[in-house]
C-alpha cells in the first residue's frame, strides 16, 4: 500500500496536467450520470404514460453521452481543431474497419431524425413484423407476430434486427400516422345460393360491426392528408362481386385497426353465420366433385335437342 501511495504521488509530481485531466473526467462522469438519474427519477414520479417515460429516459441518456463527449473532448483537447482532425483520422479508420456497426449508428440517427417508426409501432421489415419495442443504437427490437401463429397476433418472441437493415430492406409500418389497414374477407357460396340476398345480409352485417371504425377512421385521414398525399374517396365498408372455381365470391372490404383484426374478423364471422343458418337458400362452396346432367339441369335452350 506504501509502494502505491509513493507511485501515486511520484506520477502526480512528475504529471501535474495529465492529473488534473484525469480528476476533471471523473469528476464530469460522476456529475453528468448524477443528473441523468436524478432527471430519471422526476420523470418516473411525473409521468404516468410508460411509453413516455420510456422514450424520455432514451432521450436524456443520448443528451447527456453527448454532452459528457463534448465536455471530456474540449478537457482532453488543447483546440477544438486538433478534436476535429483527431476524430476524422478516427472515424476514417472505424468506417474501413467496422462497416456494419458504423451503418447501424448512422441508421440509428436516421431513426432518430426521419423516425419511419418508433417505440409502439406495428412494422415489417425484411420477413419480420412486430411490435416495436426498443431502439438502441446498433439494433431495435420488436416483439414478433405472425409466423406460426394464426393472424397478426404475438408469438411472444423477441426479435433484434440490426439497425442498417432499414437501408437494405423495405419498411412497412402498420401504425404510424394513418392508424388503420383495409382488411377483405371473402365468403364463398355455392352458385345456387340467393347471392343477392346473401349480398344484402353482408352489407348489414359489417355496416352493424364496422360503424365506430369508420368514424375514427375519417380523423385519422384528416391528420394524415397533412403529411402524406392519401385521397380515399371512400371509407365505408363494401362487398364485392366475382365468381371462383367453386362458387360465387362475396369480398366483404373494410377498415380496421390492425391490433384488432382478428376480434373483428371473429365477431363478423359469428354475425354471418348466424344470420346464414336462418335462410335454407344460402349455403357455402367448398371444394366438391359433381356430375352435371345438361339434359335434365341445364337451362332452356342449352339442351341438346333446344328443350
Amino acid at each position: 500500500m506504501e509502494e502505491f501511495i509513493n507511485n501515486a504521488t511520484e506520477f502526480i509530481a512528475n504529471s501535474p496536467r495529465l492529473t488534473v485531466q484525469m480528476v476533471e473526467t471523473i469528476v464530469i462522469i460522476l456529475a453528468l450520470w448524477g443528473i441523468r438519474i436524478f432527471a430519471i427519477r422526476i420523470l418516473q414520479q411525473k409521468v404516468e404514460s410508460k411509453k413516455t417515460v420510456y422514450k424520455w429516459q432514451k432521450n436524456i441518456t443520448y443528451i447527456t453521452f453527448f454532452l459528457g463527449a463534448l465536455i471530456l473532448g474540449q478537457v482532453w483537447f488543447s483546440a477544438l481543431g486538433q478534436l476535429g482532425t483527431f476524430l476524422g483520422l478516427l472515424s476514417a479508420g472505424i468506417a474501413i474497419a467496422l462497416k456494419d456497426p458504423v451503418t447501424d449508428i448512422a441508421a440509428w440517427l436516421f431513426l432518430i431524425w426521419r423516425k419511419p417508426f418508433d417505440i409502439g409501432d406495428r412494422i415489417q421489415v425484411g420477413n419480420s413484423k412486430g411490435d416495436v419495442i426498443d431502439i438502441r443504437v446498433f439494433k431495435f427490437t420488436i416483439l414478433e407476430i405472425g409466423n406460426w401463429v394464426d393472424a397478426d397476433q404475438s408469438t411472444g418472441r423477441v426479435i433484434h434486427v440490426p439497425n442498417h437493415k432499414i437501408f437494405s430492406d423495405d419498411i412497412a409500418n402498420y401504425t404510424s400516422d394513418f392508424e388503420f389497414i383495409w382488411n377483405e374477407m371473402g365468403v364463398l357460396l355455392t352458385f345456387e345460393s340467393d347471392w343477392k340476398k346473401a349480398k344484402k345480409i353482408l352489407e348489414k352485417v359489417v355496416e352493424e360491426n364496422m360503424q365506430e371504425f369508420v368514424e375514427q377512421a375519417r380523423e385519422e385521414i384528416t391528420k394524415a392528408e397533412k403529411s402524406y398525399l392519401i385521397q380515399y374517396r371512400y371509407l365505408t365498408p363494401i362487398v364485392y362481386t366475382s365468381v371462383k372455381d367453386s362458387g360465387i365470391n362475396l369480398s366483404i372490404r373494410y377498415l380496421i385497426d390492425p391490433r384488432k383484426r382478428r376480434g373483428m374478423s371473429q365477431a363478423l364471422w359469428e354475425s354471418i353465420l348466424d344470420r346464414f343458418d336462418e335462410h335454407d337458400d344460402i349455403d357455402f362452396a367448398y371444394p366438391t366433385i359433381r356430375y352435371y346432367n345438361n339434359p335434365t339441369e341445364g337451362k332452356p335452350g342449352t339442351t341438346p335437342n333446344g328443350n
